[in-house]
């Protein structure tokens, strides 16, 4: 007396083992998108806040030490590890005449590092970048 499955038992196997590469690879691409995706937001947070930081000092060496402080402390409290971190900032602003509207600007750089995802073909890291600016109260002293 035959069911009609016998012809069937190794199916589920050889579907799975074709399968199964085929969705971790997948897995991994999900969580490499994810990464990329949660450093960009902290990246662009970070230079948000650092060009604010920059715009409040009072001097040109001041906003730039600030805007790095700030951006190295914006990325630890999102637990972010850059392996490069790079800060440029335009204080430009600050040589202009009393009552003309400036700003800081600030540039923001990082790698990501990509290694611990196992992707084929995936670099080691991904460099993102950030620029955002702040304005300069115009009728502060400079």
């Amino acid at each position: 007396m035959s069911t009609g499955h016998g012809d069937e038992v190794g199916s589920f196997t050889l579907e799975l083992a074709v399968l199964a590469p085929a969705l971790l690879l997948l897995l991994a691409f999900v969580v490499a998108a994810g990464r990329v995706e949660l450093a960009g937001g902290a990246i662009d947070a970070a230079a948000r806040d650092s060009a604010r930081a920059a715009s409040l000092a009072r001097t040109a060496p001041a906003a730039q030490a600030a805007a790095l402080a700030t951006a190295q402390d914006s990325l630890a409290s999102q637990h972010f590890d850059c392996r490069s971190l790079a800060v440029t900032v335009d204080t430009g602003g600050f040589s202009a005449p009393l009552g003309t509207p400036a700003a800081v600007h600030v540039h923001l750089s990082c790698d990501v590092p990509l290694t611990d995802v196992a992707l084929p073909g995936l670099p080691g890291s991904k460099t993102l970048q950030a620029t955002f600016s702040s304005p300069l109260d115009p009728y502060r002293s400079r």
